[in-house]
């Protein structure tokens, strides 16, 4: 989804570029995965896809109250041709549920770069659902999967996550490796932080961090509270 420079025919045309935008690193965009490479269980170092699995991050965003429940279902979708596993993400507000989602994620065995493949989204007001904004399918409408958090990642490593046209397209790029998170479920050192954009709206920047072996500890102001799988 990078945009494409239009092509210039007129040759006594003098084009200035900034230098410093010249030298800016683009998103990566394509991504190829080997059919028999896919798999949807398993953990890579920052993101687990085990079933059962689930964080709890809670905090406060403006003047309201945040619970955030992210749960690795037992189900499994194919998109785009491969079979995914189901991620719901279900946030409240005050109490109240805003918006349940259910998230499509495959991993390489290889790499163990987890890919992003699309979600459904309910939003809620007043307890009914009232619009499904943000939903997308690889495979639909032009739309392709996306690199959610690299198996490796590296210091600079700029990508997208959502390619979607103009419905979805956020994209992160890696800013540290060595960031410590303190939170309610623990302290973590060496975390993942991700700086992440959309060029739907130019002004927005989000911050997350991730532990390896856990998985996102912080994103924004909601901080992990629990994680793992519940105890028999």
């Amino acid at each position: 989804m990078k945009a494409t420079l239009p092509l210039i025919f007129a040759t006594s045309l003098a084009i200035a570029v900034s230098p410093a935008r010249a030298a800016e690193p683009s998103f990566a965009d394509k991504f190829t995965v080997a059919g028999n490479d896919w798999t949807n269980a398993g953990r890579s170092a920052y993101f687990v896809l085990e079933p059962g699995y689930s964080l709890v991050l809670d905090g406060t965003e403006g003047d309201k109250k945040v619970h955030l429940t992210v749960t690795v279902l037992g189900e499994t979708r194919k998109v785009a041709g491969v079979e995914t596993r189901v991620v719901e993400e279900r946030q409240t507000e005050d109490g109240q549920v805003v918006e349940v989602s259910r998230n499509y994620f495959a991993m390489s065995k290889k790499t163990g770069d987890v890919y992003y493949f699309g979600e459904d989204v309910d939003i809620y007001e007043n307890g009914k659902v009232t619009s499904h904004k943000g939903s997308w399918r690889a495979g639909k409408n032009g739309a392709q999967f996306g690199l959610m958090v690299p198996g490796q990642p590296k210091v600079g490593d700029r990508f997208y996550q959502e390619l979607a046209g103009d419905v979805a397209r956020d994209r992160a790029e890696i800013v540290s490796l060595s960031e410590t998170v303190q939170t309610r479920a623990g302290n973590f050192s060496d975390c993942l932080q991700t700086k992440e954009t959309t060029p739907l709206e130019k002004d927005t920047v989000e911050y997350k961090f991730y532990a390896a072996g856990v998985g996102l500890v912080r994103d924004g102001e909601l901080f992990l509270t629990s994680y793992g799988k519940p105890t028999k």
